[in-house]
């Protein structure tokens, strides 16, 4: 069976198996985020942040939890990280020495769900960082994003009301009703299928028949490996990732990595459908996200797999940096899935991409990663296109426009419109500063057009909260540590805020009758018009950058 043959089979078997968990999955959450009862581990958690599960919030408050939640994991985890030499499970000699602006760096990445890592995970971080910092803020960031999703449906559910629902009790559940068990769940998968989880640090020596002796450091992998997936997150164990094979052993674990980056993006738009009480809407989104990934993964396959032309000085090139026992097929369906969503986990090396393969890396993050997207992220992120996509057509038929009875005003548009500026501000802005300033570009490994994607690169993936790196570029420095730091934390949490302030103004709003006028929002027609928007708008955005970059080198 030849290798497209085999990809396609591939492909088909992981589409129905998103598909088989669309209903249940999207349907549980839907029943998790309405529950009027309270677990008792729920009620513990409660009563240890001094949150009262019955008082609502409005957005504003629902935004001050959000981010002095985030402001404290951000202290912790960097506290934590320069005293772990001091404490249990450690490396006794890190090859990465851990400085505040790395520390930063980090802890940041992982509350904001990006999981960048300047260092390799298996010599620099010690266990109980990894289990008790890292492995944490999966959970946590990614409930987050499940939490804001979910306020901005309620936004369009309710009406003429202020409360948005309880952001403590969204996290609790979001945490340890889906992440915790689906999670759970994974890891137990991942173990039978070869990752190791256990507590050997970089003392285990083997001696193979040819050769020096090798250290094979070990850890608590399987049930970091599980959430760093699930959650949308991406940070790797080791550094090489899930093409190390102690994090991704097998062409079918491989499978169901792919799977658990997806499931949960892939089955909140029919959470929105059921919340907004109308699973038309829900099925319009599913086919949105459902017409961007399949038109990506036809692209990024043909660059990888059809390759001549885009390489023109090595035969086979397309195979560089991609694991033997994965295949170029399925790593290209792996970095897919990774940049369409917010994951940033890798098994093959971007950098060794063929042009084309590795701009659709970029290209799929500058999309806004909406296809699903992150965990709640994707979400909330293909909900204010389609406010922009409704907005326009009114222009065109010359009327307010309406989306799920409620009028998108002005004031709507305004949230919506800086909600798609902020991240293309934050990456051109980010990767210009960084080509002007020379010690700066001196980090990039290439130079020419190849160097402008490393650089480009970075930004799109710490901006957009993905995490993934094109390689080749020397991230661990005091500038490139913070510059990306501040695009991380600006690229999550400033959107986060107009999201909230959308769905405290929809809130507001009674629901206008549909009319003759109004545009049907769960047809076909309004399917095309969604993915045509986003297309266009991330196009005119991104493209002269991406002509400077990979266009130039695949048509050098």
């Amino acid at each position: 069976m030849g290798e497209t043959a085999a990809a396609m089979i591939f492909l088909a078997v992981l589409v129905a198996a998103l598909a088989a968990a669309h209903i249940p999955l999207g349907d549980y959450m839907y029943r998790v985020y309405t529950a009027e009862k309270d677990s008792r581990a729920e009620r513990l958690v409660y009563r240890l942040v001094g949150a009262d599960p019955k008082a609502e919030q409005t957005w504003a408050a629902y935004a001050r939890s959000v981010l002095t939640f985030s402001a404290v994991s951000i202290v912790f985890l960097f506290g934590l990280q320069l005293v772990q030499g001091k404490l249990p499970l450690r490396l006794r000699d890190p090859a990465t020495p851990m400085t505040p602006s790395l520390a930063w760096n980090t802890a940041v990445s992982f509350v904001t769900n990006t999981n960048w890592q300047a260092y390799a995970g298996e010599t620099t971080q010690g266990h109980l960082v990894q289990m008790s910092g890292l492995a944490v803020q999966n959970f946590l960031s990614a409930a987050v994003g499940m939490s804001v999703a979910v306020t901005l449906v309620r936004g369009f559910a309710r009406q003429r009301t202020s409360e948005l629902g309880n952001f403590w009790v969204d996290l609790t559940r979001g945490t340890l009703r889906v992440l915790l068990p689906i999670s759970l769940l994974g890891a137990i998968v991942l173990l039978t299928g070869g990752v190791v989880q256990n507590f050997h640090l970089n003392d285990q020596i083997v001696h193979p028949l040819v050769g020096t002796p090798q250290t094979i450091p070990g850890g608590p992998v399987a049930s970091q490996e599980a959430i760093k997936l699930l959650g949308t997150n991406g940070g790797g164990f080791y550094n090489a990732n899930s093409a190390h094979p102690f994090e991704n052993p097998t062409a079918w674990t491989n499978w169901v990595q792919i799977f658990l980056i997806l499931v949960i993006g892939f089955s909140l738009p029919r959470t929105f459908g059921r919340m907004v009480g109308s699973k038309k809407q829900g099925y319009a989104i599913t086919a949105v996200v459902s017409v961007i990934a399949a038109v990506s993964v036809t692209a990024m396959m043909l660059f990888q797999l059809q390759h001549h032309g885009t390489v023109p000085t090595a035969v086979g090139a397309a195979a560089e940096g991609v694991e033997q026992r994965l295949g170029v097929a399925d790593s290209a369906i792996f970095a897919d899935a990774t940049t369409l969503t917010s994951t940033g986990a890798v098994d093959s090396a971007h950098d060794s991409y063929t042009s084309l393969g590795g701009m659709m890396t970029m290209f799929n993050m500058q999309l806004g990663e909406v296809a699903p997207g992150g965990v709640g992220s994707g979400l909330y992120g293909i909900l204010i296109l389609a406010v922009i996509t409704v907005f326009v057509a009114g222009l065109m038929v010359g009327r307010t426009p309406e989306y799920l009875g409620k009028k998108i005003t002005p004031r709507e548009m305004k949230f919506a419109a800086s909600y798609f500026l902020i991240t293309p501000l934050l990456v051109l802005v980010g990767t210009a500063t960084a080509m002007a300033l020379p010690g700066e570009r001196a980090g990039m490994a290439n130079t020419g057009p190849h160097g402008l994607s490393e650089v480009l690169y970075a930004f799109s993936s710490a901006a957009n909260n993905n995490g993934s790196a094109f390689a080749g570029l020397t991230a661990d420095t005091v500038w490139f540590n913070t510059a990306l730091g501040l695009a991380m934390l600006l690229g999550r949490f400033v959107p986060i805020i107009l999201v909230l302030a959308l769905a405290g103004s929809l809130a507001r709003q009674g629901v206008t009758p549909a009319s003759s006028g109004t545009l049907p929002t769960h047809r076909p027609q309004f399917v095309g018009l969604v993915v045509g928007v986003t297309i266009i708008l991330v196009a005119l955005t991104f493209l002269p950058a991406l002509a400077l970059g990979p266009l130039a080198e695949g048509i050098h």
